[in-house]
């Protein structure tokens, strides 16, 4: 009797861009269901200057007619060039680029982070990713290229280092050491919201401080162990392929030579170096100087129109915020030619040039992932899906009418939901605050804590939703420097690496702030989690 031969189902992988674009012809078709069955909500936020809430009405708008697709078709162009993380991550890349043909980037982590344990430079990757919200989103365009160029010049897997950088930053957003950008954003809505009950409320910018600076530290130690112990270990070794000529023919070394020539590069090397460090030093000095109030020639880069220092450097029309990544860019571009003067790897501006290119030469397939990802995300927007299902969320709060520990359990659950679908901090505060803040302020707990379960919510769900913008950037960086291109990174394959992350931060999270609600531990300078 024949034995019946199994037959294998062979595995498909969809590329990413092909996932995007049937995620568009989803949502196109979706809008149109939607918007015929009359889906709709109704949230309140509060008028700053009558102190009243205003009940906002949105409706879904349909793409599935002859006004979508002229939507759709006629703002393509306008969606890719206005991306955010299209600009940021071009300008940014310009810099590391240089100080990494040029061998700086090398040089640093061979001379310095080299001689540490590969646990400590993970742990200085993450913390310095979870930082970097301090100003806006610059940790994804800068520390998601430089993670992989550190992991590979430590001989690991540079996945682990696009994984560990984007975790760092997207599970981590709003920890960071010193108020910032989200505080200037987000303290607002706490205040219009707080006065609700009591007209006399203030919100400090200084209000987290303590909460933030701990969470960022103990998030740091908790990331290190996470990808150390799970997702490393589940990504395996990279060998990157070479391909090695035959050959019979016996070449004689000379050693005393090979050691000369060693000694002259490692020379070069400490001279490059020193070149860097003090042209660096300069540049940061120099930037310093502008965000310093009135000294000669001095705060260029703050918005003097705003009467607080932070609102000057962290403001909405803040020089120093908008610029922050051409700054970084022209750090790095600066201390990459200084070094390659000093260290002779660069003799013209056409090795500088021709070395760029070489490095730029592999974001080609990324920049065809950031146009699909623009218009999903620009489509989506203009659905109003993302804007009803949190309205749903806040409006569902008020129907459970939770108090106390359980209230905030739920507000945090709520708002890590709808992240999934509106993504930017203050859009979702906007609607939540007139909700949630009221109601904690009546169980005897503070704006300010309120504000801080905000931050959980948002920083709970960032890593896990490809309608986050600088998932295109992490899922981009993921292919390039996957080997196997006929098996690429896929949306699920991208999310799947991170959900041991999600998973064990997100209890995290939820502990933090039930623990430091019960033991009363400040939270900033003078405010407590309880009235």
């Amino acid at each position: 009797m024949k034995e019946k031969k199994k037959l294998k189902l062979k595995k498909f992988y969809l590329h990413p861009i092909t996932s995007i674009i049937l995620l568009i012809v989803l949502i196109v078709f979706l809008s149109g269901i939607l918007s015929a069955l009359e889906m709709q909500a109704t949230y309140n936020t509060v008028n700053p200057n009558t102190n009243q809430l205003e009940p906002t009405l949105v409706t879904v708008e349909s793409l599935l007619n002859y006004d979508g697709m002229k939507f759709i078709f006629s703002n393509a162009a306008r969606n890719f060039i206005s991306f955010a993380p299209l600009s940021m991550l071009l300008i940014a890349l310009i810099g590391v680029s240089v100080a990494s043909s040029t061998g700086l980037i090398q040089a640093v982590f061979k001379r310095h982070l080299g001689k540490l344990n590969k646990q400590t430079v993970t742990f200085i990757l993450i913390f310095i990713a979870t930082a970097s919200s301090l100003i806006n989103e610059i940790g994804y365009v800068v520390l998601i290229p430089l993670g992989a160029l550190i992991f590979l010049a430590n001989g690991r897997n540079p996945l682990a280092g696009i994984v560990a950088s984007f975790c760092g930053v997207a599970f981590g957003y709003g920890a960071t050491l010193f108020v910032g950008s989200l505080e200037v954003g987000l303290i607002p809505y706490t205040t219009s919201a707080a006065r609700l009950i009591d007209e006399t409320f203030h919100v400090s910018l200084t209000s987290n401080l303590f909460i933030i600076i701990v969470t960022s530290l103990l998030l740091s130690i908790l990331g290190t162990i996470i990808v150390e112990k799970i997702i490393i270990p589940k990504l395996g070794r990279y060998r990157e392929k070479k391909d090695f000529e035959a050959t019979s023919e016996i070449e004689v070394i000379d050693i005393e030579k090979e050691e000369q020539t060693k000694i002259e590069e490692e020379k070069r090397e400490k001279t490059g170096l020193r070149y860097a460090m003090v042209t660096g030093l300069l540049v940061i000095l120099f930037f310093i100087y502008m965000i310093i109030p009135n000294l000669p020639g001095s705060g260029m880069l703050l918005d003097m129109k705003e009467t607080t220092y932070l609102n000057q450097l962290f403001g909405v029309n803040s020089y120093f915020q908008d610029g922050f990544t051409f700054m970084m860019a022209l750090l790095f571009l600066i201390m990459g030619i200084a070094y390659g003067i000093g260290s002779k790897t660069i003799k013209n501006d056409k090795d500088i040039i021709h070395g760029a290119e070489g490095y730029l030469s592999q974001v080609g397939s990324l920049v065809a992932i950031i146009f699909f990802f623009s218009q999903l995300i620009a489509i989506f927007k203009q659905t109003n899906i993302g804007t009803i299902l949190t309205a749903w969320c806040a409006n569902l709060i008020n129907d459970l009418s939770f108090s106390g520990i359980p209230l905030m359990i739920v507000s945090v659950i709520l708002i890590a939901v709808s992240n999934l679908f509106l993504t930017t901090p203050t859009s979702k505060w906007a609607i939540f605050s007139p909700v949630i803040v009221p109601a904690l302020m009546q169980s005897n707990i503070s704006p300010q804590f309120a504000q801080f379960i905000l931050r959980v919510g948002d920083s709970m769900t960032n890593g896990i939703t490809p309608l986050l913008a600088y998932f295109a950037i992490y899922i981009g960086y993921l292919n390039i420097y996957n080997l196997n291109k006929e098996k690429p990174i896929t949306i699920r394959k991208s999310i799947g690496m991170v959900m041991p992350y999600f998973c064990i931060t997100s209890i995290f999270w939820i502990l933090l702030l039930v623990g430091w609600y019960l033991i009363g531990l400040p939270l900033g300078p003078g405010v407590l989690p309880t009235i």
